[in-house]
């Protein structure tokens, strides 16, 4: 199997429960708080090691307590974080406000992250995939992107944040991964599909998921309905999950539905319990399903 390879940020998440997102100039009274680590590029590297992935990550931290956390936390896990660089400023952090419903919103403070230096990470050898986000300097990215497609690795972005992609990058691509609202923002036509050979999953919560292939075509995946706990970080399961069973030799459309029930596991497990997700757990849920 080839090795997938993440490139991104790495925050540590401050999650705070509180009975509902509040609104502007007002102050409620939360629950509880949890600190958690994330980073989409941590989040999705761990989640495709959780899922089978022969996994490497390239990102940075600071030199703060945050930067111990993290680092413990890829230590527990599978993934090789050799690549793993330090500045001298503050380690990346994100706020997340969780209501009842299990819907969230956040703010992300970039810290060392946007010091990657990318002249220093080398594309590990026999990478099949390489991952990237919206969260490091569009530069990281496109730089990386190269040698990965030099050396025959599919190029794979999770579009999110949503920004601008610089056609430079956008050549390179071979699937976007974007969910419901940042699929509004960019709203790709379908010449610069066809032009860019480009596939695009758009991840769409209770609906389910849509992929777009580069002629047009579009098919239709539904969501497992479960009860929700909290949607944090379903998204990167999703996207370690579609990797890890890409990886595998899975059909795209095998990898998507596996992923969904990946997500569906994640978003109906409290934050402890979600650590014990294994790929049999996984396909068992499927199965079970239907």
């Amino acid at each position: 199997m080839k090795n997938l390879f993440v490139v991104g940020s790495l925050h540590l998440d401050v999650i705070v429960k509180s009975p509902r997102i509040p609104q502007k100039d007002e102050t409620i009274i939360g629950k509880s708080v949890e600190y958690v680590f994330g980073g989409k590029g941590g989040n999705q590297a761990l989640a495709a090691d959780q899922n089978g992935a022969s996994t490497f990550l390239a990102g940075r931290v600071g030199s703060d307590s945050f930067a111990e956390l993290l680092t413990t936390h890829l230590q527990n896990s599978s993934v090789d974080f050799s690549a793993l660089q330090v500045g001298k400023g503050a380690s990346g952090m994100s706020v997340a406000i969780v209501e009842e419903s299990g819907e969230y919103s956040a703010a992300v403070v970039s810290g060392e992250n946007l010091h990657i230096d990318e002249k220093s990470i080398k594309v590990p050898a026999n990478t099949g995939v390489l991952l990237l986000q919206n969260e490091i300097n569009d530069k990281v990215n496109l730089e990386i992107a190269k040698r990965a497609k030099a050396a025959g690795s599919k190029i794979w972005l999770n579009a999110a944040p949503a920004k601008r992609i610089e056609n430079n990058l956008l050549s390179l691509l071979d699937l976007c991964i974007v969910n419901r609202i940042e699929a509004e923002f960019y709203d790709f036509d379908n010449e610069e599909k066809i032009k860019n050979n480009l596939t695009i999953i758009k991840t769409l919560g209770h609906q389910g998921l849509e992929m777009i292939e580069p002629g047009g075509n579009t098919q239709k995946i539904p969501a497992f309905n479960v009860n929700v706990v909290s949607s944090h970080g379903a998204g990167d399961m999703f996207i370690g999950a579609l990797a890890a069973r890409y990886l595998e030799g899975d059909p795209i459309e095998s990898a998507l539905k596996y992923a969904q029930g990946a997500a569906a596991l994640h978003i109906s497990r409290p934050e402890n319990e979600r650590k014990e997700i294994t790929p049999k757990k996984v396909s068992d849920f499927i199965r079970s399903y239907s």
